[in-house]
């Protein structure tokens, strides 16, 4: 394991039912493959020793005995190849015979796992040979595969690698039951747990089988690895697809190919840390901990896998990582817009309703943040039954305002049916720059602010006029970065873009002028868009054209978005986030750009906290937030040391 990634494998190996040797070897052959694309652990199909579907041979001691020797082969197989094995194996204790998951490692048989339940109805007979992990005492020990075995229990096994990882094996129908082994097993710890099944393919099983396992790995917050039976196996009755499936905390990460013929290996890195971080934060976990969970017995092994060593390069084969996590898939898209533009309008609704006023302000500069607010002003007093005169839009044009902004934005607002007002700021800012000494041709910090703090006086002025509140517009990426100046757009009365980074805003904006508007509004929305995103607060260049870009200023959003969201919701660390972030970016952007941007953006976010430590209020949207009364709470002034030390060394 590095990074907290571990990488797992699920096999569907050819099958000849009953011929243990060519089974065996099947197996053997896969797990070679797993080791050379360095997997840490395998898990193979249910009985996969010697067929499911052996079904009354299954009693006949020839079988049994091969079936053991061909265990002891694989131990023996093991002991040279680094990876840990699961594979399915009927087991004799001398007084039953046992449906079992036997875990390998290191030229060991590491433990045994029966079967819990067993199906006895339809196509399936599992009572007519086997007993339930129920009905084993474990009065007394007995030897399998030339190892003795004292650690079987009835109750539930947690194997724990040297790495650290611990994980839990249930079989097949195991997992379909009300209470699932692997719920004991989640809660005492494990955080992989590992499912060899047999389950055949009716119409409507395989959505419902993975929609149970999505659910499953949710509910148990943990990697689930799933491997079924596949081609080989008997079809006297009933097909079985070859099902690999591999899901992290509720979401697919691989997929095998149903009814091939052809054996496969599917592949997937799964993130212990992540599967760490949510059980921490999570209290509903927390406190299920508490409950009457059975007694666990703990397998500590020596592990063979992929070293932990920093010498050794580490790249995710298998897994792709999102460079927009805050971008809702295509299929969604249109779905997860309409739902966070009503939470805006919700939260702006319940606080126009609350203070009893028809009344807001906002200022509209011709950029995507307050184009957005804009809109969710908009819809909010439609839905009230609001006059949309009530809205009050402000352009105040200043020293770097372009003509395609200005223009944009009284497009926008006449298309909107708002109140508009121009007020221009340079005069009232030069005659400050003459108040406090400060010369007009130097254009830092004061020349930048002046003329924020100076928009913002006005919005809050217009506010007392009219009795409203001034509705913010700047966005979570903003927030992040400190990308905002201190009590001037930094400020409003109620912020309805607090929740969405930059990155989400240009598709809500689209979908807006898609879905919910006019061809002419929905093409100056689009123009929005497309224009370079500024604060224009220094000259335009000599042919009108915005001089100052923002993403040349702290750097890319996408790349700002990415850091900020797999760091507040997985808490993954600097290094963490460079090697996810290369895999994300590949071909776009090169290692030593990721890494300036990386530490631009920890030194940023560690900085401008006191900027986010008095936000005014604003709605959630999405699992990240960086609002001081809810999701994040930070020092202003802790100190990024430890961060940017690690990004130093990248």
């Amino acid at each position: 394991m590095k990074y907290g990634f571990i990488r797992v494998a699920s096999a569907v190996p050819s099958v000849r039912v009953a011929d243990v040797e060519y089974n065996v070897e099947q197996i053997k052959s896969q797990v070679k493959e797993a080791v050379d694309n360095d997997a840490e652990i395998i898990v193979f199909p249910e009985l996969s020793i010697t067929g499911y579907t052996c079904q009354d041979l299954f009693t006949n001691r020839a079988l049994l005995n091969a079936a053991e020797k061909g265990v002891e082969s694989l131990v023996a197989f093991s002991e040279n190849h680094h990876i840990v094995i699961i594979v399915g194996v009927p087991v004799d204790t001398g007084k039953l015979l046992l449906n079992c998951a036997a875990v390998i490692s290191a030229g060991e048989l590491v433990g045994l796992i029966p079967k819990t339940y067993l199906p006895n109805y339809g196509e399936f007979y599992e009572k007519r040979w086997f007993a339930s992990a129920q009905d084993y005492n474990n009065e007394e020990s007995f030897a399998f595969a030339d190892t003795e075995i004292t650690e079987m229990t009835k109750k539930p096994i947690i194997f724990e690698t040297t790495s650290g990882v611990r994980f839990g094996v249930e079989i097949c129908e195991d997992v379909w039951a009300p209470v699932p082994p692997s719920n004991h097993l989640a809660l005492a710890g494990a955080e992989l747990i590992f499912n060899l099944s047999a389950s055949d393919e009716l119409i409507g099983k395989h959505d419902y089988l993975k929609s149970l396992l999505a659910q499953q790995s949710a509910r148990t917050l943990s990697g689930y690895i799933y491997s079924g039976c596949g081609f080989g196996e008997s079809t006297q009755d009933v097909v079985y697809g070859g099902n690999a499936l591999i899901y992290e905390n509720g979401h697919l990460l691989a997929e095998g190919k149903r009814f091939s013929f052809t054996p496969q290996v599917v592949y997937s890195e799964i993130d212990v840390e992540l599967l760490r971080s949510e059980r921490r934060r999570n209290t509903t976990f927390v406190n299920a901990q508490r409950g009457e969970t059975p007694v666990i017995c703990y397998n500590t092994f020596d592990g063979y896998g992929c070293s932990t060593s920093d010498t050794i390069p580490f790249d995710l084969k298998y897994r792709t990582i999102d460079a927009k996590p805050f971008v809702p898939n295509d299929e969604e898209m249109q779905q997860s817009c309409q739902e966070i533009f009503n939470i805006q309008i919700g939260g702006l609704a319940k606080r126009l309703h609350h203070i009893h006023s028809d009344n807001v302000v906002v200022g509209i500069s011709g950029g995507l943040d307050s184009t957005l607010a804009l809109l969710v002003c908009v819809k909010t007093f439609d839905k009230l039954g609001y006059d949309r005169k009530g809205i009050l839009g402000v352009t105040m044009p200043g020293f770097g305002t372009t003509d395609r902004t200005y223009h944009n934005a009284i497009a926008l607002m006449q298309s909107l049916g708002v109140t508009i007002r121009e007020i221009p700021i340079a005069a009232s800012v030069m005659q400050h720059f003459s108040d406090i000494g400060h010369n007009a041709e130097i254009h830092d910090v004061t020349y930048e602010n002046s003329q924020a703090r100076e928009r913002t006086q006005i919005l809050m002025d217009l506010t007392n006029q009219v009795g409203g509140i001034v509705v913010g517009t700047g966005d979570l990426s903003e927030l992040a970065l400190g990308w905002a100046t201190y009590n001037g757009d930094h400020m409003s009365m109620y912020g309805v873009n607090a929740g969405i980074p930059k990155t989400l805003i240009q598709y809500m904006v689209r979908y807006v002028a898609k879905y919910e508007m006019d061809a002419s509004t929905a093409a100056v929305l689009l123009d929005i868009v497309d224009t370079p995103i500024s604060p224009e607060l220094t000259p335009a260049d000599d042919a009108g054209n915005i001089q100052q870009k923002t993403e040349d200023l702290v750097g890319p959003y996408e790349l700002h978005d990415f850091f900020l969201y797999y760091m507040l919701r997985y808490g993954c660390a600097p290094s963490k986030l460079f090697m996810m972030a290369k895999t994300a970016f590949q071909g776009k952007y090169d290692d030593s750009t990721i890494k300036h941007w990386l530490t631009t953006f920890v030194r940023r976010f560690f900085n401008q906290q006191f900027k986010r430590s008095c936000l005014p209020d604003g709605p959630k949207v999405g699992s990240v937030s960086l609002s001081p009364r809810g999701d994040w709470r930070m020092p202003s002034d802790a100190s990024s040391a430890v961060w940017l030390k690690e990004c130093e060394q990248l």
